[in-house]
């Protein structure tokens, strides 16, 4: 009776029927074996026709819900079946379903079209019986009264600090301490680790590969009491900056002469000490500018010292301790000197400090110069940057393929200076400007006569100099001069003459000083031949190598022969770089002209045979050799008349 109510679930089974078992013999030969035949299974229309020929359309589901009840039920069901005649339709029942379930659809609707329009129906939710309120309500007010008392604590602590920072500010005139750290923040690279405040004054954004970490704390200040007076600080926030920053220092750049016999490991520099410290109780702005300026010569020199021990140049470079010594020219040495004071030593040291050695402020100014470059390149890169490219690449590399460049030319363009070789050339190039312009301040103070005039171009770069040296002589300048062109390079001089001839010479003082002595007498020689001819003398003969005479030391001898207008005086001009002027007179002999006057018809043919005399110059007045070569111009031509 238990299980009357249960339906039960009957399915077929999922294994196939065994038709009939055969006995055969093995395929190796040894003994027998059953082997079973299996009925292959219905495919889904077959079944689904057995399944449909199973129905009995002519049964009433009346029948189902009836039970076993007595025998006047069962009596009465016979009759009603003998008296029964079911429909010839097979699908009648079906039929009499539908129409059943559309009534009751129909009816529905119209249940749901009179309670829409609210007139006749009104379909309303059951009303609960309301619990009872009294645990509930000592539940929320006990949870409100929590939350009020939070909220007045807040308040209340809000409160008190805002009274301390007011008591505060009404103590210190130097501001708050919040508007302090937005300037600070403004300035500089912080951050928030815990409760702290942590700034950075590395340069690892732009590329920096020093290990010095330039981490520093931001406290808010308070007041130190010593005895019975307070000292206030400065400020609102203090700044607490590690010991490897703490004091002054700065890079030291000397360029230096040293003699030949010393090489670089006898060669020692003097370090200044006591640079000067910076007080305890200075502004927090000036204490990380200070620190800042210490990283940044602390990361210069350690740049620096990476590339002289990685360098493989012919001139060898000596990194010792915190300095870099290097030869650039034989006798001319660089040193570059890191010079840091931790600012720990006694007062009586600060005061008795002595200066900064000599060293050059140019060189040094380039080099910080070069540094914020290179961190400055790291960081900003060449516009625009294409999507489907590296950041990071030039310009010049991303359009490689497209241009087709060569192997070499790739090589080429990796191949970057370093910062120590890029001041190194700046050494070479200042060295040899200075050693220029000594040399033609030396010769124009030496010469009186011509006089030289030098003009230094102003759009010079650190690289490369030029400079016009004009020779003239006094009192003829506006008609009579001579110039030369001179570009300084990193280790040669270019000179170019007027006459565009170019001249090479390296970084010997020798070779420049034989050039301007050489065009020296070139312009003594053009000087006599411009003042000749606007005399109306007649050029002969010139020559700029005269091949004979005396050997000149420096350079060749010019000559100048010259005619008077009368033919009968002849003059032979010698200018030399190291014998200076020579001017040799030439007149005819009246014996010789009397033998020869039936032969040498002609005048200016008559001094030929004669010997030259030399003229002394000295006693002719005049402040140069062009006023006195004038006058005896002049002269000659007056006599002849």
């Amino acid at each position: 009776m238990a299980a009357a109510g249960v339906s039960i679930c009957v399915e077929a089974v999922q294994e196939n029927q065994i038709q009939e078992c055969r006995v055969v013999e093995r395929a190796d030969g040894d003994g027998q074996e059953i082997q079973e035949v299996y009925v292959q299974p219905l495919s889904m229309s077959e079944n689904l026709s057995k399944l449909a020929h199973k129905i009995d359309f002519y049964k009433d589901e009346s029948d189902d819900k009836k039970g076993s009840s007595g025998d006047i039920e069962k009596e009465s069901d016979d009759k009603n079946a003998i008296s029964f005649q079911p429909s010839l339709w097979p699908w009648d029942s079906v039929r009499n379903k539908i129409k059943g379930s559309l009534t009751e659809m129909s009816v529905l609707l119209d249940v749901l079209n009179i309670t829409k329009e609210k007139r006749y129906m009104i379909l309303d939710q059951v009303s609960q019986p309301a619990p009872d309120p009294k645990p509930q309500l000592q539940l929320q007010l006990l949870s409100k009264k929590s939350a009020l008392n939070e909220a007045t604590n807040v308040l209340l602590n809000g409160a008190e600090r805002l009274r301390r920072s007011q008591s505060e500010m009404g103590s210190k005139p130097q501001g708050d301490f919040h508007i302090e750290l937005l300037k600070l923040r403004q300035n500089w690279r912080l951050k928030k680790a815990g409760k702290l405040i942590l700034g950075d004054l590395s340069y690892k954004s732009a590329g920096s590969r020093y290990w010095q970490g330039g981490t520093f704390e931001v406290v808010k200040s308070t007041s130190v009491a010593e005895g019975s007076e307070a000292t206030l600080p400065k400020g609102s926030l203090e700044v607490i900056i590690p010991s490897e920053l703490e004091g002054v220092a700065y890079i030291q750049v000397e360029v230096k002469v040293v003699p030949e016999a010393m090489d670089l490991m006898s060669a020692i520099l003097k370090i200044p000490s006591g640079l000067g410290t910076i007080p305890t109780d200075a502004y927090w702005q000036q204490k990380l500018e200070v620190a800042q300026n210490v990283l940044f010569c602390k990361e210069i020199f350690a740049h620096l010292a990476r590339e002289a021990v990685q360098s493989k140049s012919s001139v060898p470079h000596l990194v010792v301790g915190n300095q870099i010594i290097t030869n650039i020219f034989p006798g001319i040495q660089l040193s570059i000197v890191l010079c840091h004071s931790p600012g720990k030593e006694k007062e009586k040291k600060q005061s008795s400090a002595p200066h900064k050695l000599d060293h050059n402020h140019v060189l040094e100014h380039s080099l910080h110069q070069l540094l914020r470059e290179l961190h400055y390149k790291n960081i900003h890169f060449s516009p625009p940057h294409p999507v489907t490219s590296v950041i990071g690449i030039s310009k010049k590399r991303r359009l490689a393929g497209p241009s087709a460049l060569s192997r070499s030319e790739l090589a080429e363009m990796m191949e970057s200076e370093t910062l120590l070789h890029q001041i190194i050339k700046q050494t070479k190039h200042s060295v040899l400007r200075l050693r220029t312009m000594k040399t033609i301040d030396h010769y124009a103070s030496m010469q009186k006569d011509p006089n030289l005039a030098t003009h230094w171009n102003c759009t010079n770069n650190s690289l490369e100099a030029s400079c016009r040296v004009v020779i003239t002589s006094q009192g003829y300048d506006l008609r009579v001069w001579h110039s030369f062109v001179l570009n300084i390079g990193v280790d040669m001089v270019k000179a170019v003459t007027r006459e565009g001839r170019v001249y090479t010479f390296s970084y010997e003082e020798r070779e420049l000083e034989d050039f301007i002595m050489w065009q020296i007498s070139q312009h003594q020689l053009s000087v006599s031949q411009n003042l000749a001819r606007m005399m109306g003398w007649q050029m002969l003969s010139t020559s700029t190598a005269l091949g004979v005479g005396d050997m000149e030391d420096v350079g060749t001898a010019s000559s100048l022969v010259l005619a008077s207008p009368s033919h009968d005086r002849v003059l032979a001009i010698k200018s030399g770089p190291s014998s200076g002027v020579k001017v040799f007179l030439q007149c005819h002999s009246k014996d010789h002209n009397g033998k020869n006057r039936a032969v040498l018809k002609d005048i200016k043919w008559q001094s030929i045979g004669t010997d030259f005399q030399s003229v002394d110059l000295a006693r002719f007045d005049g402040r140069s050799f062009a006023s006195k070569f004038e006058l005896l111009l002049a002269v000659l031509a007056r006599s002849s008349k």
